[in-house]
């Protein structure tokens, strides 16, 4: 099944188009890597499939009916987004972040429930910040921050789950815990949109590879279909050597 979908979808800021007539499908069990060089609108596409941007043209359907029809509450119940960090503006703990999660989940003035907050130690404890529930994010670590994001969306439930450089402040312990993660909720039907600047992050995560340059979408498939010197080179302008590995998946060795 289809849980989400983009047609012809262009966005940006100010009147100026940065993503152009993008085409792109999650199905249940999808984990698409999003890649590109600075500035090929990665990160607005995300916000465009999420509804946080609106689209100039095209379309974005959440399970078959267009974005514009659910609720915005609702769309929040669905998709969960981790952006690339956030400037908290009062001091919070790491369990305040994380119940936001919930939010969308509440009707009005009610309390949460023993499911909420069931929701939200099993994400605190699924991210590793067990125990740090009481930690004032402001005091956290950048890669601290980014597993409470990411404990937030992981709160709400989510069957599609939007991330934008999820890694990027992670050190290599948990990134491997994200590839993790990310496998388990898939294997559940999950569907997951993931940008990401490393190549074999997104080689260890993704059954399924998108590829944007100059906000058009180059190429879409899976890695062994996309990933192609050819395709570094007229894309990052960097020549690579993809590197075979037995039993495990390729390796991109960049050439000097």
């Amino acid at each position: 099944m289809t849980l989400l979908a983009a047609s012809a979808l262009s966005g940006g800021y100010g009147g100026a188009e940065v993503v152009r007539e993008v085409d792109l499908a999650v199905a249940e069990g999808d984990c698409v890597a999003v890649l590109g060089p600075n500035g090929a609108g990665k990160s607005t596409l995300l916000r465009l499939l999420a509804g946080i941007l609106p689209a100039t043209s095209g379309a974005v359907e959440l399970r078959g009916r267009p974005l514009a029809a659910w609720r915005r509450r609702e769309v929040a119940q669905a998709v969960g987004f981790v952006p690339q960090n956030v400037s908290f503006a009062f001091p919070l703990t790491v369990a305040e972040v994380a119940q936001q999660g919930r939010a969308p989940h509440l009707g009005p003035w009610r309390p949460p429930s023993p499911r909420d907050h069931a929701a939200v130690a099993a994400a605190l404890e699924r991210v590793g910040l067990a125990g740090r529930e009481g930690a004032a994010v402001q005091r956290l670590s950048g890669g601290e921050r980014q597993l409470v994001l990411l404990a937030r969306a992981l709160a709400s439930e989510p069957r599609v789950l939007l991330l934008d450089e999820p890694a990027t402040a992670l050190d290599v312990r948990h990134q491997l815990d994200l590839v993790a993660i990310l496998r388990e909720l898939t294997a559940k039907g999950v569907g997951a949109v993931v940008v990401v600047h490393d190549w074999n992050f997104a080689l260890r995560v993704a059954n399924r590879v998108a590829v944007l340059h100059g906000g058009r979408l180059r190429a879409v498939g899976t890695p062994e279909e996309v990933l192609r010197p050819e395709l570094f080179r007229a894309v990052f302008g960097v020549d690579v050597e993809l590197v075979e590995r037995p039993g495990d998946v390729p390796f991109v060795v960049p050439r000097a």
